[in-house]
């Protein structure tokens, strides 16, 4: 059976997409379509307050693109010297979190020890974190992308807990999407289960596909990610036959294997 990925293959220095491979391991065939470009923004700006580590009580990330906004810095000479002889051991006296074990290896990437990537999603790093805050400290920097969901900063305000947000990318469709989809659709059909990472790519890809799908669209079995995902996935009126229980690539093989081989996941 085949399954559709609405995502950006892993870096292909790094193997092959473990999405692909886990699901490979159910027997499924599974494809990656690229949906979102991502547009990186303010880096001086991220460099100068990665530049003053007192200023700052940790660092917050809730996208792996954020850590990408980073790494671009550090390919400047001057700024990856910076960063080793004294940048990165004072950011690493204060705590790093993260959301997901995707962020957390890019943290680890550029020498920092990430914390909380068991949250798996907004709502429950905001918890973590107000576990391990005091009201009134310095505050954390958040860089983060354009289109951010307010859940983490308001929970984080509620609880009187400072941060410091900072736009470093935005979110836009991919120049190939369309022809991307209907070329896949062309070639290989209709496929069992189509899975949506990310809010945005519901955004982006909701119409192309019920255009493509027509009256097929109550035979797929469409899959979310986590709940931010299927949340906006049954606010478009996609009907979510399975949320992976955390975002990793054996939860997602292991739902939508029970989605596709039950009538209830």
């Amino acid at each position: 059976m085949k399954v559709l990925l609405l995502k950006d293959p892993k870096d292909k220095d790094s193997g092959p997409d473990p999405y692909v491979k886990e699901l490979g391991l159910y027997g499924f065939e599974a494809t990656l379509i690229p949906v979102l470009s991502f547009e990186f923004v303010s880096l001086e700006s991220l460099f100068e307050k990665l530049s003053q580590p007192d200023s700052y009580g940790g660092l917050v990330f809730s996208s792996p693109r954020a850590l990408e906004a980073i790494k671009i810095c550090l390919k400047d000479n001057s700024k990856n010297e910076a960063w080793s002889k004294s940048l990165q051991q004072k950011w690493n006296t204060k705590p790093a979190y993260v959301v997901g074990k995707a962020t957390a290896s890019l943290v680890e990437e550029i020498g920092l020890t990430p914390q909380g990537e068991k949250s798996g999603n907004a709502e429950k790093l905001a918890e973590y974190i107000c576990s391990r805050e005091k009201p009134s400290s310095s505050a954390l920097l958040f860089p983060c992308g354009a289109l951010k969901r307010e859940v983490l900063p308001t929970a984080l305000r509620e609880k009187g807990i400072p941060l410091e947000s900072l736009t470093v990318y935005q979110t836009t469709q991919h120049a190939d999407l369309q022809e991307s989809l209907s070329s896949y659709f062309s070639k290989q059909g209709i496929p069992a289960s189509i899975v949506f990472f990310s809010p945005s790519g519901v955004k982006f890809c909701l119409q192309p596909i019920q255009k493509l799908l027509g009256d097929f669209s109550n035979q797929i079995k469409f899959a979310a990610i986590g709940p931010t995902t299927a949340e906006a996935m049954e606010a478009a009126g996609i009907p979510v036959s399975c949320s992976a229980e955390s975002p990793t690539p054996q939860d997602l093989a292991a739902g939508i294997q029970k989605a596709l081989h039950s009538q209830n996941c």
